[in-house]
């Protein structure tokens, strides 16, 4: 063999050698950037299905349901309120070069996918946490990638008046954080009443827990009527805004103990309890289906906190169908005697301002979640705002909650 022949071999070698080690080279590349993506896909799309819902509101529109998720929506046994508003599409976003994109990055006002700020407002407590109070239908982006999460997310709700941000720069870091950690990172801890059931449909009162067995035929109407004579008395001290936690606290300790001790004289049977959640009002908030199916299918655990009554709330979410392994319940529960009356309350007094005791007396469970670092916290009350005190290992919690009632006055109370 002659030395051009063996030049021309070993010329072709090399080459097949380093081609070969591109290749492997290229595909690690690939493989790691879907891997990431595939991670804060995840999460864009729990965020984006997520609907945080005020009064009919969602934060973001998601895709119109499949036959066969409608068919099992209509299946379900608890009402849903229907929604008063058509489902919203989104207009194109307008087309921004990267030269205009990297001069408006440092002014988010003057970003196009920004301009929800010229009319948000907010406010920050004790400057440990940001709480969002939503009620109007809102959708989120990320601060990490602009471009890409409007185009993912796209954020035209939040030029509605209804959203009040303090910081809205910081909520974005926050919601930054909540991609990048993605779907394994995240936990959700959340109220029940009136923050994943609904406060009115069709301008009538919802029921809470405790309303749907107050209102049942079970309840005598001399119970029903000093049942209403507390809620009288003790409702306007809960939502009055001009009095602190530690000044209504006594009040709705008196005001639980009271009412216990009524439904206790009633001799309520727990094999009612099925057949007086199906007759009462109670509906949960619309789209919650797509809420706990995503956060299912992600195996995003939710602790749902509530001072209602864990019997009828357990009753109401499994008669929803949306009772998954990933759902935990803690709440006031019943305790029945051995013919199933009523004859008391199991454990501790849970009520809407000492549930910044809930992670504290809950402490193995969320031992176990110490890798689920990023919360996502929803209610509807100043008591819900410390749900996640406690909490070991957390890196980002972003506070959602939903002004029901004496909404103009919560309003000015928060901002200022």
């Amino acid at each position: 063999m002659d030395k051009t022949t063996v030049v021309k071999a070993g010329a072709v070698a090399s080459a097949s050698v380093c081609a070969l080690f591109g290749g492997v080279v290229l595909a690690q590349y690939i493989f790691t950037k879907k891997k990431k993506a595939g991670r804060k896909t995840k999460i864009i799309e729990m965020l984006s299905w997520l609907r945080l819902w005020g009064s009919d509101l969602f934060l973001a529109t998601p895709p119109a349901c499949s036959p066969s998720e409608q068919h099992r929506a209509k299946s379900r046994r608890v009402k849903t309120a229907p929604s008063s508003a058509r489902r919203y599409t989104p207009a194109p976003l307008p087309a921004v070069s990267p030269e205009s994109a990297r001069k408006s990055s440092g002014n988010c006002r003057r970003h196009p996918f920004h301009s929800w700020t010229k009319r948000v407002a907010c406010f920050r407590r004790r400057r440990r946490f940001d709480f969002l109070f939503l009620t109007g239908a809102k959708q989120i982006v990320s601060k990490a990638s602009r471009l890409q999460a409007a185009k993912n997310c796209q954020m035209p709700e939040f030029e509605k008046n209804t959203v009040h941000i303090k910081d809205p720069e910081r909520v974005e870091e926050i919601i930054c954080g909540l991609i990048k950690g993605g779907a394994a990172k995240l936990q959700v801890i959340t109220d029940f009443d009136m923050t994943l059931s609904r406060f009115s449909s069709n301008g009538k009162r919802c029921p809470t827990c405790h309303n749907i067995i107050d209102n049942c035929k079970m309840v005598t109407e001399d119970c029903r009527r000093k049942l209403l004579q507390l809620k009288e008395t003790y409702y306007p001290i809960e939502i009055d805004p001009h009095l602190t936690i530690e000044e209504k606290y006594p009040f709705m300790v008196e005001w639980y103990f009271k009412s216990h001790r009524l439904l206790v004289e009633q001799r309520l049977q727990k094999d009612k309890i099925p057949e007086i959640v199906r007759e009462s009002d109670v509906c949960l908030r619309e789209g919650f289906e797509q809420f706990f199916d995503r956060l299912h299918q992600h195996g995003v655990p939710v602790f749902i906190f509530s001072a209602g009554l864990g019997d009828v709330l357990e009753e109401i979410i499994r008669q929803a169908g949306v009772y998954r392994p990933n759902v935990r319940v803690v709440s006031n529960f019943m305790d029945f005697d051995e013919n199933g009356v009523l004859k008391g309350f199991k454990g501790e007094l849970i009520h809407m301002y000492n549930k910044h005791e809930g992670a504290l007396k809950n402490t193995e469970y969320f031992k176990q979640l110490k890798d689920n670092s990023n919360i996502l916290l929803l209610g509807d009350s100043l008591g819900d705002l410390n749900m996640a005190d406690g909490v070991p290992s957390v890196e980002n919690i972003l506070k959602i909650g939903f002004l029901n009632d004496k909404v103009p006055a919560l309003i000015m109370l928060l901002i200022h």
